[in-house]
């Protein structure tokens, strides 16, 4: 079967399809046919060695992916069964032709949603709701303000964080990327680099409650000064490139906020259940339509390492998905 593999630590351009043999599922796994293949900022990283996760080549890439189920593992336990649509997430492998899984890291697509949109919700939308009930504490009415909020993590806090009941407010760099985020689910979008006066004003001065950040750099101080009181900025990423920003934490004392990391993966993949409790949580905001994972592109097996390189020139809307059949 084809996958698609780094071979060497050099980067995306230098990924391979390659003919590997096909899994062979332990215990609890269950084997997939791959239809979609979500492309993840983690993949970029693993393509250069720069995760904290560290395989060696070679390894297939594929962080979250979506297909049918082909075996459901011994004794039909799993709970899925033949020919059911599914979606996936893992710290790597999704991007081949077939997948053997966890279980407790596959879940049931449901009818309304395409094996590309499959792709885009496991890690994003998992993430999304991570960082704000469990990390953020997100309180009905609040107001969420999220930056790179055209990019697959933003667009899912949206929609997310609109599931849940708040406001929200998308910080974007261009009129392109606002529409987006509007088209997405935004309340409110603001332009530029230049956004805490604009958000002040959104909030008639009083701050927002919560920020979720992926961005890092430049825009962190003014990310805090944006805060309400017992307001909360979620770190989530630093896409920025412009290093991991300091805090001085006088201004966390000052305004009684907070500082919260957000590492999804290590805390989810640790907790044997946790992924199907949140995807139950997030399966009534899917059926009444808040959530709807926007795609930006498509592309097919052969342009993973240039799906990459696009988001790591951040030329990417939504999140891009890889078509394997």
């Amino acid at each position: 079967m084809k996958a698609v593999q780094v071979v060497a630590l050099t980067g995306p351009t230098d990924i391979e399809v390659r003919e590997v043999d096909p899994p062979t599922p332990a215990a609890h796994d269950v084997l997939v046919e791959v239809h979609s293949v979500g492309v993840a900022f983690p993949d970029l990283l693993l393509s250069r060695g720069e995760y904290q996760f560290k395989p060696e080549p070679p390894f297939t890439l594929g962080v979250d992916f979506a297909g049918v189920v082909l075996d459901p593992g011994a004794g039909d336990s799993s709970g899925f069964t033949v020919g059911q649509r599914v979606a996936g997430v893992n710290l790597h492998g999704g991007a081949a032709e077939v997948v053997a899984n966890p279980a407790i890291f596959t879940f049931a697509l449901p009818d309304e949603m395409s094996y590309d949109e499959g792709a885009a919700l496991p890690m994003n939308y998992l993430t999304a709701l991570f960082a704000l009930e469990e990390r953020g504490g997100l309180r009905d009415r609040e107001t969420v303000l999220v930056h790179g909020a055209a990019g697959g993590v933003g667009t899912a806090t949206l929609q997310v964080a609109k599931g849940l009941g708040a406001r929200t407010i998308a910080v974007v760099s261009t009129e392109e990327k606002a529409a987006f985020a509007r088209a997405a689910g935004a309340d409110e979008v603001v332009i530029g680099p230049d956004f805490k006066g604009a958000v002040k004003e959104l909030t008639q001065g009083r701050g927002v409650d919560v920020v979720l950040d992926v961005v890092g750099g430049d825009a962190f101080t003014d990310s805090l000064r944006c805060l309400a009181e017992q307001g909360r900025i979620l770190v989530v990423g630093f896409a920025a490139g412009q290093g991991i920003p300091e805090v001085k934490v006088n201004r966390l004392l000052l305004g009684n906020t907070d500082v919260r990391g957000v590492g999804w993966g290590a805390y989810a993949m640790t907790r044997p259940g946790y992924m199907q409790k949140q995807w139950h949580r997030l399966a009534p905001m899917i059926e009444s339509g808040v959530i709807r994972p926007p795609i930006g592109a498509t592309y097919d097996m052969a342009d993973f390492g240039r799906a990459l390189v696009d988001m790591d020139e951040r030329r990417t809307l939504g999140k891009s998905v890889v078509r394997v059949r």
